[in-house]
């Protein structure tokens, strides 16, 4: 490769729904920095995480699979030994590889040893015991950790839902620390090629934030709930409104824990500002591929829910996705056709003039690099081939919301399809199948799987489901 090869800057954050921010028309929370990326670069508008919860699905990022392929269904199962990733490719081109920020995905030695920089931060502040290596931290380790002293035990407004507004220096917050932390990376290392991996804890629980930014979400709305939803929900899903709804009265503390979402989300778009000054104040701005994204979404509310669970409503599948590198990628472009996280990694390295290895299942996004072939669905998928999770497993429990985690992560073998129109859930072990109709129902209310005027809709979309199911 050349010596003016493409950086590679990949941002994910944690639990981010693509509507939380501005550029998917977020009014109560603009993100003008998310905006600023987004008019340098290219949007996706129907951008599908490959499975909604953690591992599953950062794991399918760097893999450039699906987690039926490589074997991470659960948070449980980290990256498995042997298997093929992005940083393998770049360590071998002699790029300098990091992370900063949240993991969740990595822990063989072999693939840790590929990282020249691993500054470990999650949602508690720093792991105990982690790996680390390279760049010492710019603010003071035990700071980091007295910052996240309430996340550590947080107040408790509910049986599924807690949040707090806090006062510690703003400089110690974690989002704020990898932001600093990436500045100093970019600094450091900008004479080398680097694939880094800036990876945001946030806005996934503890729900907790600075109470300036809190203060600035105060008139946050409790999302609608249309009662016709209960007629159609699968049985997983009500088993989620039990343990993770709120009950009648706890409706403040739920607008105060969205708004607390949001404060968390702002940060992060101020934190995108300070990086994109920095690159370019470096000179590194068209030199470097910059990708925006989240693993996974979250309920807030939607649908009656909080926090995460198996299901694949939008406010869960549905995540953000910006690629911007000016004078490489289509500046202000806006693509509407699905796509799928797995398809970050065979972009950049097509981008890059890099081979897509033949084990990858993603493609090069539509838009970029020459690439105009037209996207008709997406998919995803949950699940590990366990037994489901029922409303009378929930009735011998004391508190289900905990007790049930890893059952419920590991239950069914749940697939779905997304076009522009009409999305469809089918679960191969049984189990009450979803079909939504966007054209009449962006909220995804109205269950029509087992209305006969959609029969030929399901049934073309069961099709095509079944034959990516058996996809080599």
């Amino acid at each position: 490769m050349s010596s003016d090869r493409l950086n590679i800057l990949v941002v994910m954050c944690d639990q981010l729904k693509a509507t939380a921010i501005g550029p998917y028309g977020n009014s109560l929370c603009p993100t003008p920095q998310l905006a600023r990326l987004a008019a340098t670069g290219t949007r996706y508008d129907l951008a599908m995480t490959p499975h909604p919860l953690c591992v599953p699905a950062r794991t399918s990022v760097w893999t450039s699979q699906y987690s039926s392929s490589h074997g991470s269904q659960r948070n449980q199962i980290y990256l498995q030994p042997g298997r093929r990733h992005a940083f393998q490719t770049w360590k071998q081109a002699g790029y300098r590889c990091g992370l900063i920020g949240k993991n969740h995905c990595f822990r063989e030695p072999d693939d840790l040893a590929l990282f020249d920089d691993w500054c470990e931060l999650d949602h508690l502040g720093l792991p105990e015991n982690a790996h680390h290596a390279g760049l010492d931290w710019c603010v003071d380790p035990a700071a980091i950790q007295s910052a996240h002293a309430v996340r550590r035990q947080m107040p408790r407004q509910g049986l599924s839902f807690s949040y707090a507004a806090t006062e510690f220096p703003e400089a110690q917050y974690g989002t704020s620390v990898i932001a600093a932390q990436t500045l100093r990376y970019l600094e450091t290392h900008r004479d080398n090629p680097f694939a880094l991996w800036v990876s945001f804890p946030d806005p996934h629980s503890p729900i907790e934030a600075p109470r300036a930014w809190v203060d600035r979400f105060r008139a946050v709305p409790l999302p609608p709930f249309d009662a016709r939803e209960e007629k159609g929900m699968t049985e997983r899903t009500q088993v989620l409104r039990r343990i993770h709804g709120w009950e009648p009265g706890d409706e403040l503390h739920v607008c105060a824990t969205l708004a607390t979402y949001l404060a968390m989300t702002a940060m992060i778009d101020a934190a995108m500002g300070r990086i994109l000054d920095a690159l370019e104040r470096l000179d590194l701005r068209r030199r470097t591929v910059v990708v925006f994204c989240s693993d996974h979404g979250d309920f807030t509310g939607e649908h009656g829910i909080m926090d995460k669970g198996g299901a694949f409503y939008d406010c869960l599948v549905r995540v953000p996705l910006i690629v911007s590198c000016p004078g490489s990628v289509p500046e202000g472009r806006v693509e509407f056709d699905p796509v799928n996280l797995i398809d970050i990694v065979p972009t950049v390295l097509t981008l890059q003039g890099e081979p897509i290895p033949p084990i990858m299942q993603g493609q090069c996004l539509p838009g970029i690099a020459g690439c105009d072939a037209r996207r008709e669905a997406a998919f995803a998928e949950y699940g590990a081939g366990g037994p489901a999770f029922t409303q009378e497993d929930a009735d011998r429990l004391v508190n289900p919301f905990v007790a049930s985690l890893q059952w419920r992560e590991a239950e069914g073998q749940r697939k779905m399809i997304r076009t522009r129109r009409w999305k469809y859930v089918h679960d191969q072990m049984g189990g009450r199948d979803e079909l939504y109709d966007f054209e009449s129902d962006f909220g995804e209310r109205l269950n029509r799987a087992d209305d006969r005027d959609y029969r030929e809709v399901r049934e073309n979309l069961c099709r095509q489901l079944l034959t990516w199911s058996q996809r080599g």
